[in-house]
C-alpha cells in the first residue's frame, strides 16, 4: 500500500475536482433547452464579474433556477451515498455492502409515503414535510436496525447485516400496502421517487438548506476521522484491538455517520441505488485502498457519477425525464454480479 501523503492526496482530489467540473459545466449545457458554449460562457462571465442583472430572463430560468440547483443537490448526494457505501463496507467488512443494504432508504421511502397519505392534514406546513417524514422514516429505520443488530451488548457485523436484509424487506412490503392507497397522481410521483429524482431541491429555507449541507459535512467529516481507525479494522476487530483500536466507539461513529448520510440523500432524492456500491470501489481501483484517501476521493467521485448520471437522466428521452435511479442501475447491477461472482469465487 502506498503512503498516503499531502501532496497525493491534494493531486488525487485536485483532478477528481477538474473532472467534476467539467461534468458541471457539461450538465449546464445540455438539457431539454440546449445551450451553445458561447451562450454559457458569456451568461456565466457576466455572473463572475458581477453583471448578472444583464442576463436574460430564460437563462436565468434555466441555468441559475433549474440545472445548478439541480447539480448541486446532484453533488452532495452522491457525495453522501458514496462516502456512506466506504463506510458500510469497512464496517460491515464486506464489498458488496451499500447504503441500502440496512434498510435505512425503505425507511426514509415509508417515511415519505405516509406524508403523502396524512397529506390532507399536514398542508399547513408546506414542502417541508415529505424530506422531513422521510428522514424520520430514516432515523427510526436506523435505531431499530441499530437495537436488532446488537449481539452480546457489541456491534456484530454479520447480525447487523441480517437484520437490515430483514427490516428492508418488512419495510417494503409495507411501502407496497400504502402505496395501493394512493390517488393515481400521488402514486405515480411517489414510483418516480422511490428510483431517484433530483427535480425537486429541498425547501427553499436557509435553515432548512443549512441544516441539510451542515449535517452531510459533518457527518462525512465524522468517518474521516475514523479513516485510520478504519485500516486497521480491516485487518480483522481482534487485530485492530491489539494495535489500539477503540472498536466499539469506530463501529458506532461510522454506523450513525453512514446511516445519517444516506438518511439525508435519501429523504430529498429517493433511492438512487448501487452509488455507494459502485464508486467506492472505482476509487480503490484508481487511488487504492487506504480509507485517508478514499473517502475524500469516493465523495467526489459519487458526485461526479450521480451529476454525470442525472445529466442523462434528462436527455436521454427530452423532454421526457427518466429516474435517476435507473441510470445508475445499469451501471452498478452488472458490477454487482461481476463482485458477487469474484468473493463466491
Amino acid at each position: 500500500m502506498r503512503p498516503v501523503t499531502l501532496k497525493r492526496l491534494a493531486w488525487s482530489c485536485g483532478l477528481l475536482l477538474a473532472v467534476l467540473l467539467a461534468v458541471v459545466l457539461v450538465a449546464l449545457k445540455l438539457g431539454a433547452v440546449p445551450l451553445s458554449v458561447s451562450d454559457l460562457a458569456l451568461n456565466l462571465g457576466r455572473v463572475a464579474i458581477g453583471r448578472s442583472a444583464q442576463l436574460p430572463s430564460e437563462y436565468r430560468l434555466i441555468i441559475f433556477e433549474l440545472r445548478l440547483p439541480r447539480i448541486l443537490l446532484g453533488i452532495l448526494v452522491g457525495a453522501a451515498l458514496s462516502v456512506a457505501g466506504a463506510g458500510f463496507q469497512a464496517l460491515l467488512r464486506n464489498p458488496l455492502a451499500d447504503p441500502y443494504v440496512l434498510g435505512v432508504s425503505s425507511g426514509a421511502a415509508l417515511g415519505a409515503i405516509v406524508s403523502l397519505v396524512a397529506a390532507p392534514h399536514l398542508t399547513t406546513l408546506g414542502p417541508l414535510v415529505t424530506p422531513a417524514a422521510a428522514f424520520l422514516g430514516a432515523a427510526l429505520t436506523i435505531a431499530a436496525v441499530y437495537l436488532l443488530g446488537r449481539r452480546g451488548g457489541q456491534l456484530d457485523g454479520g447480525t447487523l447485516l441480517l437484520a437490515g436484509i430483514i427490516t428492508a424487506s418488512f419495510l417494503s412490503a409495507v411501502i407496497m400496502f400504502l402505496m395501493t392507497t394512493l390517488s393515481g397522481r400521488d402514486l405515480r410521483g411517489m414510483a418516480f421517487w422511490l428510483m431517484g429524482d433530483l427535480s425537486t431541491p429541498p425547501p427553499p429555507s436557509t435553515l432548512v438548506r443549512s441544516v441539510f449541507v451542515g449535517g452531510i459535512l459533518i457527518a462525512v467529516g465524522a468517518i474521516y476521522t475514523t479513516a485510520a481507525d478504519l485500516n486497521l479494522l480491516l485487518t480483522g476487530e481482534r487485530e485492530a484491538m491489539h494495535l489500539g483500536v477503540q472498536v466499539t466507539r469506530v463501529k458506532l461513529v461510522v454506523y450513525i455517520a453512514a446511516s445519517m448520510l444516506t438518511g439525508l440523500a435519501v429523504s430529498v432524492s429517493g433511492a438512487i441505488g448501487y452509488v455507494g456500491l459502485l464508486v467506492p470501489h472505482a476509487m480503490r481501483l484508481l487511488f487504492g485502498p487506504d480509507y485517508r484517501l478514499l473517502i475524500p476521493t469516493s465523495a467526489l467521485g459519487g458526485a461526479i457519477a450521480v451529476v454525470l448520471a442525472d445529466t442523462l437522466a434528462r436527455t436521454i428521452a427530452a423532454p421526457t425525464e427518466l429516474p435517476v435511479g435507473a441510470m445508475t442501475a445499469m451501471a452498478g447491477a452488472p458490477v454487482f454480479i461481476y463482485l458477487l461472482r469474484r468473493r463466491l469465487r
